[in-house]
């Protein structure tokens, strides 16, 4: 089996408001439809091995100690919102071997033996596996939200290309998914916050609780359905940012993406829209893949998402 017959590349957003904030009729099945058509694709290629790239929202990594990176050996999904609680299939012998080869390659990637994911990760294999009951997958975490620590563009298509290269001697089916973006700022607090106690929050590594998790789902939704109401102080999404950072993604015109400032980032589409790095670099790890099974977009306030997925083998 060649190259392009092995190996697929999803590039999908997340929202924590899925199925909490109600979606105008249209808006709703049209979503629907496309992550059902993802799915069916997804399925039809029958991956053997999954990569998973994406963020996390103070759920399991914390500013006490925030990794650029950090591939996970093991894992188990905290269920926030609606996404399903408990162990992701990985397989700790090939998580360990990519971390190797990234060592070997010259970067410094950080290992968990008990990464905790939350919607970030768990959302992508729920809405294409229905669950956490998935083909064995690698988790690989990029910070997207605590500065200084984000990742730049350049180091992630540098980091997708050498993730790449090992794939290359892998004789699986391999689908890299990239789990973030593209344009949102929703409420997630950072440490220039004044109240000291959500500063605390967010350095400290501790379990919410039950309290504490549904205050924290009330000010998400609310913060939602006031973007979509036009009366919020929130970032509005950007739709032609989004359509651009498409573009060059499915073009595998990664040079495009590395001439932004980092800063621009943040200001034309949102503080979260660092997460779009993950599709950059599963995008850089599998630039064989060519032909386009789906795209898709939509601009949903209620999710506070510039909502793309793209789906290519």
């Amino acid at each position: 089996m060649n190259d392009m017959a092995r190996r697929a590349f999803l590039g999908m957003s997340h929202s924590p408001l899925f199925g909490l904030n109600p979606l105008p009729g249209e808006t709703g099945q049209r979503l629907s439809g496309a992550i059902r058509d993802t799915r069916q694709l997804v399925q039809a290629f029958d991956p053997e091995l999954i990569i998973l790239i994406g963020p996390d929202h103070y759920n399991g990594f914390f500013n006490e100690l925030m990794p650029p990176f950090c591939l996970g050996t093991r894992a188990s999904s905290v269920g926030d919102y609606l996404t399903p609680s408990g162990p992701l299939n990985v397989p700790e012998e090939q998580a360990l071997s990519l971390g190797r080869h990234l060592m070997d390659s010259g970067f410094d990637v950080a290992i968990s033996r008990r990464m905790q994911v939350d919607h970030g990760f768990a959302q992508a294999l729920q809405f294409m596996w229905d669950g956490i009951d998935t083909p064995p997958v690698i988790p690989l975490f990029m910070n997207a939200v605590a500065k200084p620590g984000i990742p730049r563009l350049t180091r992630c298509r540098q980091l997708g290309a050498s993730i790449g290269r090992w794939l290359d001697t892998l004789p699986q089916r391999i689908l890299v998914i990239g789990s973030g973006g593209l344009s949102h700022e929703p409420p997630v607090p950072t440490l220039e916050h004044p109240d000291e106690a959500v500063r605390e929050r967010i350095t400290v590594k501790r379990t919410p609780t039950r309290d504490e998790a549904d205050a924290k789902t009330r000010r998400v939704m609310a913060a939602g359905m006031a973007l979509a109401a036009g009366d919020s102080g929130m970032k509005p999404l950007a739709p032609e940012w989004d359509r651009q950072w498409l573009d060059a993604i499915e073009q595998c015109n990664l040079g495009a993406l590395e001439a932004l400032s980092e800063d621009s980032i943040e200001h034309d589409a949102g503080l979260s829209a660092h997460e779009s790095k993950t599709w950059l670099i599963a995008r850089a790890a599998t630039a064989e893949a060519a032909t386009t099974g789906i795209r898709h977009y939509q601009a949903i306030p209620e999710l506070i998402a510039g909502y793309g997925v793209l789906f290519m083998h």
